[in-house]
């Protein structure tokens, strides 16, 4: 133990002999370090951002259909099949676990809407105007007029949608759809607000009623939805919530589907696992580039101590010691790295997370794999990232300490004393 003591002890006196090479080694270590966690940080609040545009919107991280629902959307497929369901209890069953933050039901149908001479295909989708903002950001959207009162026989377009119709709040439109008894339903509905979401497959073609006002209209009795729309805590854990709900419904006399948005936006998923996987390539570089740096360092200082290293084999120390001293070299220049890393990193962080850079002066948003998102840079962070990245710099350091020590080893003692 002593032994190994004072090659300890000769390995820190050897990293200060040259005092500025160790530190500007160890200043490139440790800004390795920061620019590790940044760049993962940086890309996971990208992935937020483009998970949360992409699902909090409309989508909901969750849903749930009958079983036959999806994908034709069937208007008589509803949750209970023609008779429906008791809607308060199976809500209140669903927002009873405890990954569930909220849920809300829906309605879809298809139809026309008309006001004066101009007509317009549309989807209509029947909301609750009272749970709905809970779920998703849709009724948020409004750029002018308000929500919607449930029984008011009251309608909301996207911008382009009215720009189309020629409307403009206040006036009355008239909406024709489908009904579940084979009848055509029709009937006036107000203008009450426009919305304006940055996506044109909504803005151009979706028209939004109060739930009861939809199924009305589409002689449907209140018990039947086609949908419930639920938001998780942690959108990422959709997936598992998703299977544990469905677990926990497929005891009940509903035959029911449910579905995370990464089965429902399958584009979407594998665009948040390539954005995933690019980021820990990017790490792999800077860590490959800070491996170069350290060992060339290394290498020229142990060219520097060829007669050193020839007297001390000369004296009889066996090579393994020599080689134990450049990898106890590594080692402390990665624990000094990883501290000054740490002190630089974490203030950053924490700045950058509260206070994200708003870039939406300099370019504007735009859409990717279907969800718009905003050029607002944040950062998140975990535990995991940086634990992670430490232990990277960390085995970056002695591998990379690994080849200066094999060279140390290798000088041949009457060689080196001869020069």
């Amino acid at each position: 133990m002593a032994h190994d003591r004072l090659w300890w002890r000769v390995a820190w006196r050897n990293l200060w002999r040259n005092r500025l090479r160790t530190l500007i080694t160890a200043s490139g270590l440790a800004f390795g370090y920061l620019g590790a966690v940044l760049v993962v940080g940086v890309s996971d609040g990208m992935l937020v951002e483009l998970i949360e545009n992409g699902t909090r919107l409309m989508l909901g991280e969750v849903q749930v259909h009958s079983e036959d629902y999806l994908p034709e959307r069937n208007m008589h497929h509803t949750i209970g099949g023609y008779e429906g369901t008791d809607l308060e209890i199976f809500l209140n069953r669903i927002t009873s676990q405890e990954d569930v933050s909220a849920a809300a039901p829906r309605v879809y149908g298809g139809g026309l809407l008309s006001s004066g001479e101009e007509t317009q295909a549309v989807l209509l989708m029947g909301v609750d105007p009272d749970r709905e903002p809970r779920v998703t950001t849709l009724l948020s959207r409004l750029v002018s007029g308000r929500t919607l009162v449930a029984g008011a026989n009251e309608i909301l377009v996207g911008d382009e949608m009215a720009e189309q119709l020629g409307a403009v709040l206040g006036d009355e439109i008239v909406v024709v759809a489908p009904s579940s008894d084979g009848s055509l339903g029709n009937d006036l509905f107000t203008l009450v607000g426009i919305l304006d979401t940055g996506i044109p497959a909504i803005d151009q073609n979706y028209g939004l009623l109060a739930l009861p006002d939809l199924q009305f209209l589409m002689a449907m009795g209140p018990t039947r939805i086609h949908e419930v729309v639920i938001t998780v805590g942690n959108a990422k854990d959709s997936p598992r919530i998703a299977g544990a709900l469905r677990e926990f419904l497929s005891d009940s006399e509903l035959p029911v589907q449910v579905s995370s948005w990464t089965d429902l936006r399958p584009e979407l998923a594998d665009m948040v696992s390539l954005m995933d996987a690019s980021h820990f390539i990017i790490v792999i570089v800077i860590f490959g580039m800070a491996a170069f740096g350290v060992a060339n360092t290394m290498l020229i200082g142990t060219f520097e101590r060829r007669r050193e290293f020839a007297v001390i084999r000369a004296l009889g120390t066996a090579p393994i010691g020599i080689g134990r001293t450049v990898v106890y070299e590594g080692i402390i220049l990665g624990v000094i790295s990883l501290i000054a890393g740490a002190l630089i990193t974490w203030p950053i962080l924490v700045w950058w997370h509260n206070s994200p850079i708003d870039l939406t002066t300099v370019i504007s948003g735009f859409t990717v794999a279907g969800a718009q998102w905003r050029p607002v840079l944040r950062v998140e962070y975990s535990v995991q990232a940086p634990i992670v990245a430490a232990l990277g710099l960390f085995l970056t350091s002695i591998l990379a300490a690994m080849y200066p020590a094999w060279k140390a080893t290798r000088v041949p003692p009457a060689d080196a004393l001869a020069d």
